[in-house]
C-alpha cells in the first residue's frame, strides 16, 4: 500500500516537473510532443524516443506579439528586411528587383513605354484613328508642281552660279532634284538667255553645259529644237535689252552643230518655220559660219580664247591696240569695256606698263595728260587695282635704262609723269620717292678748267 502510494507522488510529481519544463520550453518558443505532456516515461532518462523529441519551428511575428516586440531593434530590422524589394541571395548587386518593373505601385522599366501594342479595335479607348499600323492608311509619294516662274528662277539661279564656279556635276545634281517632267527645254532657254547678258568666257561655259547635258542624255534632241524655238520666238523682245542678241544666239546654233547637239537640217527648218525678221537673221548667221567644211573645225573657240588661256604676247597686242584706239578718241568708258572684255585682271599691270612707255616714246605733254586722264578713270572704276597701278610703275623704273636707248630723256621725261600723275592722284607716295634718277658725270678734279672725265671704252 505505501508502495502503491509512492509510486503515485513519484509519477505526479515526475509530471509536474515535466509540466513546469514544458510550460518553460513553451514561453521560449518551444513544443513539445502530447506524450511527453502528459508526463508518461516508459523508457529509461538516458534515451529520449524520436517522438518525443522536441520540434523547433520559426517564430512568427503574430498580432499577440506585435506589441511586445515592437520597440526590439532585431524585430525592426528583420521587418525592414522582409519588405526590401533588393536581392536576399546576397550576389546580387543591391539594385531593385526586375529593374524596378515588378511589384505594385512601380513605374515600370525603362522605356517600356515604348514597348505596347497600339490598340487595334476601334472600340478600345486607346484607339489611334491616324496611326499607320491600322491598316487602312497609305502614303504614296507626291511630287509638287512648279510654276513655270518658279522653274525659270531655279533654273537661273544654278545658271548663274555655275558661271562663278564652273562645276558641271553640281548642276546635273541640281537638275536632277527639280520637277523638270516635259518642260526640259527650259533648262536651254535659260541657259542661252542669260548667257547673252554676259562675258564670252560664260559663253563658253554655256555651250559646254549644253554639250554636256545632250550628252548625259538630260536634254534630248527634242528638247533642243523646242528650247531653239522658244529663243527664236521671244528674240525681238530680248534683242532689246541684248543688241546683238541675233548673232549671239547664232553662233551658238553653230556652235550646237559642231558638238553634235544639233543637226545640220534642223537648223533649215528654223528659217522656213519663223516669222519674224530677227530669228532668220541668225538662222541665217548660222548657216554662213556651216557653209564651210574647215570652219566647223573653228567653231570650237567660236567665243574666243578668253581669260588667262590667252598667250601673254596676244594680250600684250591687244592692250597695245586699245591704247591706240584711245589716243583716237579719248573714250576712257570704251576703254574700260575693252580692259574688261579681255578678263585678265592679274595683267592689268601691262596696261599701265604700256601707257607709260607710250607717253615717254610721244614726248608730247598732251599724250601725257591723255594717258593720266585715262589711268585715273580706270583707277577710279576700281578697273584697275592700286597694286596692279603700282606694279606698272615699278616694271618701268626697272626697264628704265633700255628704255633709254630709244628715248635718251626718259629720265626727265618719267620726272614729269609722274609728278603729273601725282597730281591727278592715282599714284602713291611710294612709287613718287624711288622714281629713279639719272647720275650726274664726275668731273676729274677741281681747278681742271670744268673738264669732264673722259669714260673708258
Amino acid at each position: 500500500m505505501e508502495n502503491g502510494v509512492m509510486s503515485v507522488e513519484n509519477g505526479f510529481m515526475h509530471g509536474l516537473s515535466n509540466g513546469d519544463v514544458a510550460n518553460d520550453e513553451t514561453k521560449n518558443g518551444l513544443l513539445l510532443d502530447d506524450a511527453t505532456a502528459s508526463g508518461k516515461q516508459n523508457a529509461p532518462e538516458s534515451y529520449t524516443p524520436a517522438a518525443d523529441r522536441l520540434k523547433r519551428k520559426a517564430k512568427r511575428l503574430t498580432k499577440f506579439l506585435a506589441k511586445e516586440l515592437v520597440n526590439d531593434p532585431s524585430t525592426m530590422i528583420s521587418r525592414h528586411l522582409k519588405n526590401s524589394r533588393k536581392s536576399r541571395n546576397g550576389i546580387g548587386r543591391g539594385l531593385p528587383k526586375k529593374g524596378g518593373a515588378g511589384g505594385k505601385g512601380t513605374w515600370g522599366a525603362y522605356g517600356s513605354e515604348l514597348s505596347t501594342v497600339a490598340a487595334l479595335d476601334y472600340k478600345d479607348p486607346n484607339y489611334d484613328s491616324e496611326s499607320l499600323d491600322n491598316g487602312d492608311i497609305h502614303l504614296e509619294s507626291i511630287i509638287p508642281e512648279m510654276t513655270d516662274e518658279e522653274l525659270h528662277k531655279h533654273i537661273e539661279g544654278t545658271v548663274l552660279e555655275f558661271f562663278e564656279n564652273g562645276d558641271i556635276g553640281e548642276v546635273i545634281a541640281t537638275l536632277g532634284d527639280l520637277p523638270l517632267a516635259r518642260r526640259k527645254h527650259k533648262v536651254l532657254v535659260v541657259t542661252i538667255e542669260a548667257a547673252m547678258d554676259h562675258k564670252p568666257s560664260h559663253r563658253e561655259l554655256a555651250s559646254r553645259l549644253i554639250s554636256v547635258l545632250v550628252e548625259e542624255e538630260i536634254l534630248a534632241p527634242e528638247d533642243m529644237i523646242k528650247g531653239f524655238e522658244a529663243i527664236l520666238d521671244n528674240l525681238p523682245e530680248t534683242i532689246l535689252d541684248v543688241p546683238d542678241a541675233a548673232a549671239i544666239l547664232g553662233n551658238f546654233m553653230a556652235r550646237c552643230v559642231a558638238d553634235d547637239c544639233l543637226l545640220v537640217g534642223t537648223i533649215h527648218g528654223f528659217k522656213e518655220s519663223m516669222s519674224n525678221e530677227h530669228a532668220k537673221a541668225a538662222v541665217q548667221a548660222a548657216e554662213v559660219m556651216l557653209v564651210d567644211k574647215f570652219g566647223i573645225l573653228r567653231l570650237n573657240n567660236v567665243w574666243g580664247v578668253g581669260g588667262g588661256a590667252q598667250p601673254v604676247k596676244a594680250l600684250s597686242r591687244r592692250i597695245f591696240m586699245l591704247l591706240k584706239e584711245f589716243l583716237s578718241s579719248n573714250d576712257t568708258v570704251e576703254a574700260g569695256r575693252c580692259l574688261r572684255e579681255l578678263e585678265v585682271p592679274h595683267f592689268h599691270h601691262e596696261l599701265v606698263y604700256e601707257a607709260i612707255v607710250m607717253a615717254l616714246e610721244a614726248m608730247q605733254e598732251t599724250t601725257e595728260d591723255a594717258m593720266c586722264r585715262m589711268l585715273k578713270a580706270l583707277s577710279n572704276s576700281c578697273i584697275i587695282t592700286p597694286d596692279q597701278m603700282q606694279r606698272g610703275f615699278f616694271r618701268v623704273f626697272e626697264d628704265l635704262p633700255d628704255i633709254c636707248i630709244d628715248v635718251p630723256a626718259a629720265y626727265s621725261l618719267l620726272d614729269r609723269f609722274v609728278t603729273r600723275a601725282q597730281r591727278f592722284g592715282f599714284v602713291s607716295e611710294e612709287v613718287v620717292r624711288q622714281v629713279p634718277v639719272r647720275g650726274r658725270k664726275r668731273f676729274v678734279s677741281e681747278g681742271d678748267g670744268g673738264k669732264v672725265k673722259e669714260e673708258k671704252a
